[in-house]
């Protein structure tokens, strides 16, 4: 369980691959997806690479793919997907596949030509058929006197006033329907007006051969007079891109075309409708494989661009790999290489050899499909410093419940774990549908968080007795009215509740208040005027001592990480100094909260002095306020000594650890100038210093170290002094510094002092922050009560016979506003919150976020992202 509350264990592991195996060495480690290869060559460009032949190819094939894919996906063809995980092919398998993918693509590339041209063809003879019967009827049409009288206006007057005969060319063709009017307006304004056209529209629209679009098209005939015009007129054509085709002149030729037209137009559709179909088997025999070959190449591709990491030895026999890996897993990577060395044929095995480094290693927190939720909650603040306190195992529980505190209703919860039920139980046939939406797959991803928030809310719910904005009445409440109508308890009459709105309940009366209500809060606040008054009382104390015991928790955890460190260093001067400075402010607010609660009662609770007001007068020194009494006998000197030992631990962590450190470094300098010196000034020196050394070495263990160590190293307490400073790069405090890298005072000293300002500073602040629990809650309990008073209540105070009807359509509006602003809008406002609440005021106290994460080498990372989008 280790594991799960500490980042793993990591080393750093050397490879040697034999050339004949290193390819099935790094398929099988990629299975196991365990490692993460550095990158040996950094100065070598990707060009240069060995294996850089050897990727192109599979980018090449990839690209193939892609291609394939994409007619797949224009033809509506489903992928089969049987969620096979087929082996990588070997790489003498790669000039298979290119042929393969080569003779696939080619065999798609003319099909694809000779249907569009076939469809081009077959569009320029629909047009003509669509010409020849238009045509006709507009010559039809001509034949009307009318008409004719029209179309003479073309002639010259002259020749008009002598009779001569009416000879008009003409030009047919077909143009898209949206060009009409400006095409119309054109030819009027270029040929002023001599000329005359005819257009009418294409019922069905027509296929573009080129983009399989829908265009709808008109068909159109010019009548000009000349030569001239007819130039124009051709111009105008082409510059609105119309096509013109040739129409004859005499009815009957037009008739003989339109036949000769229809007989091909039947014989090409036959032509068409045989390629679709082979073009349909092609593409649904590629679909079966898609998905493998897409897995097989890119696997292959990953591999080469892994196998580029790696140094070749001057033997060119052998590839050096350098991994980081969990020390847990070592032996599956062990395994892995064995079967990848079996696999290959290779009699020589591969070999893994740990290596001892000072670099930081990657940081990598083993999460399952319940636990990787918190974990991106975590890891979206900052990755973790290596082998640092892992928050997520305390964020399953904390999270949830805060965001509860502040959305806390029955039945918003209820809903709420009832979606996220679906989603659970579901899983499996959801993750097979790999829907694309990303608001969908956002939330899916946190399906179990959301699970905990719903369960949460209820018992929040509960505890609040909340639901829908109304309290439950499950126990009885534990207030009565009677003793007010008896003679002992008190003077209220029937005329009194009638003559009154208001009435204040006295708890001070006997058998008025029989008790606390069994769990949560009493239902008969519902109803009382100062409802308001209670629970902000109630709620604001109670996000003070929530937010004091997640903060005192979390300067908790750095205890941990100080002791798995060894900081005895940051023991003392930082956890204690915290720990006890917080405790004796805020901590000692909370225990005044419970001492109010429970030291005043129903007869005394109107002379309880101001908690606000007590803690201020705390930290003026200010005892003499006849407004404000005093809690308890004694509470002067109490608390003037809390105050006092708060400000005593600024200086501790402020000053003294500042000088130990400082001190600490002067000291590991001098025994490092002493074991240069050589063995003589090396024991005068340490003679000389004995009785200044910051561990308290006697003149008598100088003398053993002169004895018995002289020049080769330092004592056993003095290598104490060496390995704390060594390992103070790890600190979580700032005082970062590599053992090689010079001691900077100011710097440190700086550094120090911000940190412990913006940690008492933080004390306050965080604090305060706090109290958003009670304002959100507050927040949400009073959109609650609007929304039902403003539109589910108009419903229920209908008391005629359409009432059911009405309010069933209240109900529906109501529904959808309680999903769409109460559950979805709060929700969100609430969640962000309590991620405020986790990455500013709970994980800044031990939490330093620092590291970089663990990418290990794996096929199943490197392809969910193609398959699973």
């Amino acid at each position: 369980m280790g594991e799960l509350f500490r980042s793993e264990e990591m080393t750093l592991a050397q490879l040697f691959l034999q050339s004949e195996a290193a390819y099935c060495c790094v398929s099988e480690l990629g299975e196991l997806g365990m490692v993460q290869f550095r990158d040996l060559n950094p100065d070598v460009n990707v060009f240069q690479r060995k294996f850089v032949n050897e990727v192109r190819r599979c980018e090449e094939m990839d690209r193939k793919l892609r291609f394939v894919e994409k007619e797949i996906k224009k033809a509506n063809i489903p992928t089969v997907d049987t969620g096979e995980n087929p082996e990588v092919p070997f790489p003498r398998d790669m000039i298979d596949l290119e042929a393969t993918f080569e003779k696939l693509e080619n065999e798609l590339k003319e099909i694809n030509t000779n249907q569009e041209a076939l469809k081009k063809n077959f569009l320029e003879l629909t047009e003509l058929k669509h010409i020849l019967r238009r045509t006709q009827q507009f010559f039809d049409e001509m034949e009307d006197p009318n008409l004719l009288e029209e179309s003479s206006s073309l002639l010259d007057p002259n020749e008009a006033g002598r009779g001569a005969p009416l000879r008009l060319g003409f030009v047919a063709g077909v143009i898209n329907r949206e060009r009409i009017p400006t095409f119309e307006r054109m030819l009027w304004r270029v040929c002023r007006g001599n000329v005359f056209l005819r257009q009418a529209e294409i019922e069905d629209p027509l296929e573009d051969p080129t983009t399989g679009d829908q265009v709808h098209k008109s068909v159109f005939i010019i009548f000009f007079q000349g030569d001239q015009l007819k130039n124009r007129v051709k111009k105008i054509c082409e510059g609105f891109r119309a096509s013109l085709y040739p129409c004859p002149e005499t009815p009957q030729e037009r008739k003989e075309m339109a036949a000769g037209v229809n007989t091909r137009i039947d014989d090409l559709q036959m032509v068409l409708n045989q390629t679709e179909d082979h073009r349909q088997r092609v593409l649904q025999a590629a679909a079966k494989t898609m998905r493998v070959w897409f897995i097989k190449v890119r696997k292959m591709k990953a591999i080469y661009h892994t196998l580029n990491l790696c140094n070749i030895d001057v033997t060119q026999k052998c590839l050096i790999a350098e991994v980081w890996c969990p020390v847990s897993d070592l032996d599956s990577i062990q395994f892995a290489l064995r079967r990848g060395t079996e696999r290959s044929g290779s009699t020589v095995p591969s070999i893994l050899n740990r290596m001892q480094t000072k670099q930081t290693p990657p940081t990598y927190n083993k999460t399952n499909k319940f636990t990787s939720g918190f974990q991106n909650i975590v890891d979206a603040y900052g990755i973790g410093t290596y082998r640092e306190i892992n928050p997520a195992p305390y964020t399953i529980i904390t999270f949830p419940f805060l965001f509860a505190v502040m959305f806390g209703d029955m039945g918003h919860g209820l809903l709420m774990t009832c979606a996220a039920l679906y989603l659970v139980i579901r899983e499996s046939r959801l993750l097979a549908q790999k829907n694309e939406n990303e608001m969908f797959n956002m939330v899916f991803a946190g399906r179990y968080i959301i699970l905990l928030m719903g369960v949460f809310s209820i018992y929040t719910g509960i505890i609040y007795n909340d639901c829908f904005s109304k309290s439950l009445n499950m126990f009885g409440s534990g207030w009565s009215v009677r003793p007010m109508f008896s003679p002992k308890g008190g003077n209220w009459t029937f005329e009194t509740i009638e003559g009154n709105s208001v009435l204040q309940l006295n708890p001070a009366v006997p058998g008025v208040f029989e008790g606390p209500y069994p769990l949560g809060i009493d239902p008969i606040w519902n109803i009382a005027t100062n409802k308001l008054t209670f629970l902000n009382s109630f709620k604001m104390k109670m996000s003070v001592i929530l937010g004091v015991i997640h903060m005192l928790f979390g300067v908790t955890l750095s205890l941990f990480n100080h002791l798995y460190f060894k900081k005895p260093l940051n023991i003392f001067l930082g956890f204690i100094p915290e720990i006890v400075f917080m405790s004796s402010l805020f901590g000692y607010l909370v225990l005044l909260i419970f001492y109010k609660w429970t030291a005043y009662d129903a007869q005394t609770s109107k002379d309880a002095p101001s908690l606000l007001i007590a803690f201020i007068n705390m930290f003026l020194f200010n005892y003499s306020d006849p407004t404000n009494k005093p809690l308890y006998r004694g509470q002067m000197g109490i608390q003037s000594l809390l105050v006092l030992i708060a400000l005593a631990c600024v200086p501790c962590m402020l000053v003294v650890k500042t000088m130990i450190v400082r001190r600490q470094y002067l000291w590991k300098k001098h025994l490092s100038q002493t074991r240069e010196a050589g063995p003589a000034e090396n024991l005068e020196s340490l003679e000389q210093t004995g009785k200044t050394s910051p561990t308290g070495l006697t003149q008598q263990g100088t003398q053993k170290f002169g004895g018995v160590r002289v020049g080769n190293g330092p004592t056993e307490d003095e290598a104490e002094i060496m390995q704390h400073d060594q390992l103070s790069q790890h600190s979580e405090d700032g005082d970062e510094h590599a053992e090689e890298e010079p001691f900077n005072f100011t710097d440190f000293a700086v550094h120090q002092a911000i940190h412990t300002i913006e940690y008492c500073l933080g004390c306050i602040s965080n604090t305060a922050s706090y109290l958003r629990l009670w304002a959100l809650s507050l927040a949400h309990a009073q959109l609650s009560e609007v929304l039902w008073g403003m539109v589910m209540h108009l419903g229920l105070a209908s008391r005629s016979g359409g009432g059911f009807f009405g309010l069933s359509i209240i109900f529906s509006a109501f529904a959808t506003l309680t999903v769409c602003i109460l559950l979805i809008m709060e929700g969100l406002s609430a969640f962000l919150h309590a991620l405020r609440l986790h990455w500013v005021e709970f994980q800044n106290k031990f939490y330093t976020g620092q590291g970089f994460k663990f990418v290990p080498f794996s096929f199943e990372s490197i392809l969910e992202g193609r398959f699973d989008e």
